[in-house]
């Protein structure tokens, strides 16, 4: 019998993904770099510019480096464009859940009652206990895996920006495909961060508008049975 192993995390799944991204823009540089030799020469001297691997490779190995030292607050104040109370959940109800249609607050505040959260920090709590609750729900599983993905992905953007971007600056001729170049950069963040965005927050309402449509416990009561024995020793 063999033993089975265990699932993935979200990370992991997102991992092939990521570096495809990386491998991407690694292209990318090398055709940038290369459209003087190109323009000059054609393929040959596309060739003979491989020696531009090495300020790519650096660049490479700098934003791989860089990337473990970004933490998830970071990667969150980087999409959210946010430095305090960054993350989504800390609007959870007083922004999100008075602007989505699916969320029924009533039935919310019912379930809360005198927890209903009156701060950022409160609120993000909340909605956190929330995920933890609903998170194996198919919809709010994807939901989560595709926000850490675009999440990750807007982090690497903004790291290629710094580290591809000087690797350019050495490789990359005449000025004007440099500054293009850059531009191109700068707009793979941007887009980048507002799909993040949007999965985050989409994410949050999500979790509220499944956790509000959830049936709420009522304590047991006792049965007929019970009532009618009740009843018969009040006769007695």
């Amino acid at each position: 019998m063999t033993k089975e192993a265990p699932p993935k995390s979200l990370k992991d799944q997102n991992r092939v993904a990521l570096w495809t991204t990386i491998a991407v823009n690694l292209v990318a540089l090398y055709g940038f770099s290369q459209y003087e030799a190109v323009s000059t020469s054609g393929i040959k001297g596309m060739l003979a510019g491989a020696t531009s691997f090495v300020p790519m490779a650096l660049a490479l190995i700098a934003t791989t480096l860089a990337n473990g030292f970004l933490s998830a607050e970071t990667k969150a104040r980087l999409v959210f464009l946010r430095w305090r109370h960054a993350l989504p959940g800390h609007r959870a109800f007083s922004k999100f859940g008075v602007t989505d249609p699916r969320i029924d607050v009533e039935a919310l505040r019912k379930l809360l009652g005198r927890d209903w959260p009156a701060t950022p920090e409160a609120e993000n709590r909340v909605w956190y206990r929330f995920f933890k609750e609903t998170e194996s729900v198919p919809v709010i599983l994807w939901a989560h895996r595709e926000f850490l993905f675009t999440r990750d992905y807007a982090g690497f953007a903004a790291l290629f920006m710094v580290t591809f971007g000087a690797a350019a600056a050495f490789t990359v001729r005449p000025p004007s495909v440099f500054a293009l170049y850059l531009a191109c950069l700068a707009l793979q963040f941007l887009v980048a961060r507002h799909v993040a965005a949007t999965y985050g927050n989409r994410l949050v309402c999500t979790v509220l508008a499944r956790r509000g449509a959830a049936p709420v416990k009522k304590p047991p009561t006792q049965g007929r049975r019970g009532a009618k024995t009740s009843s018969s020793k009040a006769n007695a």
